[in-house]
């Protein structure tokens, strides 16, 4: 199916937004989207100096935006596109470097000058015909070896090291590295399940009557009076069983914690 358009490159657009909208085809689409890249290089110009992504990616993570704007335009309202489709671009670009960025944020222009020194350590190989010393890379960037040495230390650890690195341990032979960081959150974690099991365990050595008696009141959150009615018995000996229950459940549990 053929589409009109018009001269101007403002009119094409519109008509054609209008033509996709009415019958949506991926033709159409990456037409809308070949007419508005220039929205998307502006943008993406505006964020190249700020990260340290590619033209190219930051162009395709922009175009994403910009297709998410055309199938999102309504053209009853009378908005210009360029307008509506800014703010989708900027937010895909943005999105995309959020997720990208380091852990561990540095000062930008000790990025600058770690790529420099990328740069410095080359043209100097190249002219010295060996690898250049700290001390020769910092010469020539007029800055001092503790600071280059600085710098080249906190671009290398920004990034996350895996907790499931392999390490060599003198102990315990080659091992992750996950297993040598100390978890205060999992030892927690580990006493919680302990105490559920000396619990299970002071359960199971109580009398039936008043095992029920303290689910109902402390597992399924029943007044005494209600545990009372459901079981056939007074208010008075649901508490009665309680207190007796819980002091054994006490006596039990102290006791094997004594003999672990």
């Amino acid at each position: 199916m053929m589409y009109k358009v018009t001269n101007e490159p403002k009119n094409n657009s519109l008509e054609l937004l209008r033509q996709y909208h009415q019958s949506p085809s991926t033709q159409k689409r990456n037409q809308l989207v070949q007419f508005n890249i220039g929205l998307v290089r502006k943008e993406v110009h505006h964020w190249l100096n700020q990260c340290s992504e590619s033209y190219d990616d930051l162009l395709q993570v922009g175009c994403l935006g910009l297709i998410r704007a055309i199938e999102r335009f309504d053209l009853s309202k009378g908005n210009a596109f360029s307008s509506f489709a800014v703010p989708y671009i900027r937010g895909e670009i943005q999105h995309y470097l959020r997720d990208k960025s380091p852990s561990v944020r540095i000062p930008r222009h000790w990025v600058s000058l770690n790529r420099q020194a990328t740069k410095v350590t080359q043209t100097l190989h190249n002219q010295l015909e060996r690898c250049p010393t700290k001390v020769e890379v910092a010469a020539a960037m007029n800055i001092s070896p503790d600071e280059l040495q600085e710098i080249e230390l906190a671009c290398c650890n920004r990034a996350p090291l895996s907790l499931d690195a392999p390490v060599s341990d003198e102990e315990k032979g080659r091992t992750s590295l996950g297993e040598m960081v100390p978890d205060q959150r999992y030892r927690s974690f580990q006493l919680a399940q302990e105490d559920c099991i000396l619990l299970q365990q002071a359960l199971a050595k109580l009398e039936a009557g008043t095992c029920k008696v303290l689910e109902f009141v402390f597992l399924h959150d029943l007044t005494q009076k209600e545990t009372a009615e459901r079981m056939g018995i007074s208010s008075v000996t649901v508490s009665r069983r309680v207190k007796k229950g819980l002091a054994t459940m006490k006596t039990l549990m102290n006791s094997a914690d004594s003999i672990d």
